[in-house]
């Protein structure tokens, strides 16, 4: 958060700075290109910031016991329909019960098994 109110402060105060060097321009041009480039901006530390939290989240294992739909689906393989079994079939005492109590296939599980754990 801290990373991304920075960089828009800094890029708007780029902005503005650059706008203000450019000879005979018109205050309401100058607002509408501002505007414009702080919306591009916005969307672009936007996409930063989901990128940074996919990177944190990825090198974590997924808990089974309070994983999302989303999260689950993002598993590689995992359909929306595994995700919601694997929610309604909780808790689980160890990522392997979702073999045995055929939420998930073996060979799907074995896929994805160093990305699970089942804390409570």
């Amino acid at each position: 958060m801290r990373f991304r109110r920075h960089f828009s402060v800094f890029a708007i105060g780029l902005l503005c700075g650059l706008a203000a060097c450019t000879p005979n321009q018109n205050p309401q041009e100058l607002k509408e290109k501002t505007a414009r480039a702080t919306a591009e901006l916005k969307v672009d530390a936007k996409a930063v910031a989901a990128g940074v939290r996919e990177g944190w989240s990825r090198d974590k294992p997924l808990n089974v016991n309070i994983a999302t739909r989303e999260q689950l689906t993002s598993l590689p393989g995992v359909t929306g329909g595994e995700a919601d079994r694997v929610i309604a079939g909780r808790p689980y005492d160890d990522p392997g019960q979702l073999v045995t109590r055929r939420i998930l296939p073996q060979s799907k599980y074995d896929k994805i098994a160093d990305r699970l754990t089942a804390k409570k």
